[in-house]
């Protein structure tokens, strides 16, 4: 996988950015600091100016790059989503049996990240964190159906829907495969963050991972479908 990952580039929507951060080094630098900062910090600390200190360059270097933070946190989600979706393709492509499938799928969408050599400049530990905390910030807001409109989501999106064709392959007479797709993925995510801040709110602990709950809410629901 590892191997395979280093030939692919995660394409992300042309839109999010002004210029691309993996066409030079200094925007591999915005991309690796601001994921750090944005994890020690949270998300409402972080501005350009903390950053452009912390990378030693002017703020005005990083705006080349994205218009505001809010763009950089579009452009670090998609990026997330996107490396998902090659793990779900690249272990997934081989397998013919429906189940084990959906199984492995809910088992790479769910489970803890772990740092992935393939991108030196991005630490993905770091970064699922900040999408456990911060995702729902990316589309809350007024501009969301403006920002739908231009592709924006189109990563997530797409990822909701291999999961949706999934999900009716072991079950087709299953008449809400989007709607479970998309609650695995949030759900994965609202799970993580009460383990982490909330735990009495959770049944999922350090030996009773979302995984586990995952995979059994959806194959209860699929074999208990009239």
């Amino acid at each position: 996988m590892d191997e395979l990952l280093q030939t692919v580039r995660i394409q992300i929507n042309e839109k999010i950015y002004i210029k691309d951060p993996e066409s030079s080094n200094l925007g591999k630098r915005i991309i690796e600091e601001s994921i750090i900062m944005i994890y020690e910090i949270g998300f409402e600390s972080f501005t350009f100016k903390k950053l452009g200190e912390r990378i030693k360059s002017n703020e005005s270097s990083i705006y080349r790059y994205f218009e505001n933070k809010h763009k950089l946190l579009l452009y670090l989600t998609s990026w997330y989503w996107g490396w998902l979706e090659y793990q779900l393709v690249f272990t997934t492509n081989g397998m013919a049996d429906p189940t084990k499938k959906l199984r492995k799928a809910i088992e790479i969408l769910t489970k803890s990240t772990e740092e992935d050599s393939a991108y030196s400049h991005i630490n993905e530990v770091f970064l699922n964190k900040i999408v456990i905390n911060e995702n729902s910030k990316s589309y809350l807001t007024q501009e969301v159906d403006a920002e739908n409109k231009d592709g924006y989501f189109v990563i997530y999106q797409r990822l909701v829907k291999r999961l949706s064709t999934m999900i009716t392959a072991v079950n087709s007479d299953f008449l809400y495969p989007a709607s479970l797709a998309s609650t695995i993925l949030e759900g994965s995510l609202h799970q993580h963050f009460l383990k982490d801040h909330f735990a009495s709110l959770t049944d999922c602990h350090e030996n009773n991972h979302p995984t586990q709950y995952f995979t059994q809410l959806v194959f209860s629901t699929l074999q208990n479908t009239p």
